[in-house]
């Protein structure tokens, strides 16, 4: 007779189980917090990916033009020819190398002194193309570092919920107790999904940052030496170097 109690009661218990425990059902029989924090992270992993397909376009056609470019600076005999060539077409070395032309057609130097200030346009240059590239993968760092612990945050909140309500019911249950565990721990999931995507894509775009800015180098150090040999020769050089302007 003592044991019919307990009896009626854990089947009281089981009768006010969610019956779905998949992730979709332990979602919507979460806390509001818990639902807060799930909805958030995949937010930022929508935006991981989203950055992930946007970025490998523009860095894929950005690297493309800076190869085709290449190609058609390491073909060209002087600053002039490369300047009319399509691929070269609004190239901001080849523009800035002209300038510094135009500012030191009156120098006195030897030729040295407009390689530095040529070299130091293209030092700006090449840092002003590295930030440009480096945008839009900020908040991949920023998902991947805090995503674990909004998710952890989420499940503290969860578990501390689930306790409340083990208070409520005075029963310590297995069968009553997981279901709430679990939808706390469902935040945690949540968060480790966004996160190490987030990771693993931000260190992919390092890499492929650096071997573009290592393509804009191999450019900028073309364009140099098509000014070095316009210097070497002399006369024919200088008329090149006016017809660059």
């Amino acid at each position: 007779m003592a044991s019919a109690v307990p009896a009626a009661a854990f089947a009281q218990d089981i009768g006010t189980l969610p019956q779905n425990l998949t992730a979709w059902g332990m979602f919507m029989s979460a806390d509001w917090v818990v639902k807060a924090v799930i909805i958030g992270l995949a937010a930022a992993s929508v935006l991981t990916w989203t950055i992930l397909l946007a970025k490998s376009l523009e860095l894929n056609k950005a690297a493309a033009e800076q190869r085709k470019m290449f190609a058609a600076l390491d073909g060209a005999r002087s600053l002039a020819e490369a300047a009319k060539l399509p691929d070269c077409a609004g190239s901001p070395l080849i523009a800035a190398a002209k300038a510094e032309l135009k500012l030191s057609s009156d120098a006195l130097d030897d030729g040295e002194g407009l390689k530095e200030r040529i070299a130091s346009r293209f030092e700006r240059i090449e840092a002003a193309i590295s930030r440009q590239m480096t945008k839009g993968t900020t908040p991949l760092g920023t998902i991947g570092a805090t995503a674990p612990f909004v998710g952890l945050f989420g499940t503290v909140w969860g578990i501390m919920h689930s306790f409340i309500g083990i208070s409520e019911k005075q029963t310590t249950n297995l069968a009553v107790v997981a279901p709430g565990i679990a939808e706390a721990l469902l935040a945690t999931a949540i968060g480790l999904i966004a996160a190490i995507p987030a990771v693993v894509i931000y260190n992919h775009f390092a890499r492929q940052i650096a071997a573009y800015r290592a393509l804009v180098a191999d450019n900028s150090a073309a364009v140099l030496r098509l000014v070095s040999r316009d210097l070497s020769r002399g006369v024919a050089g200088k008329a090149d170097l006016r017809a660059a302007e």
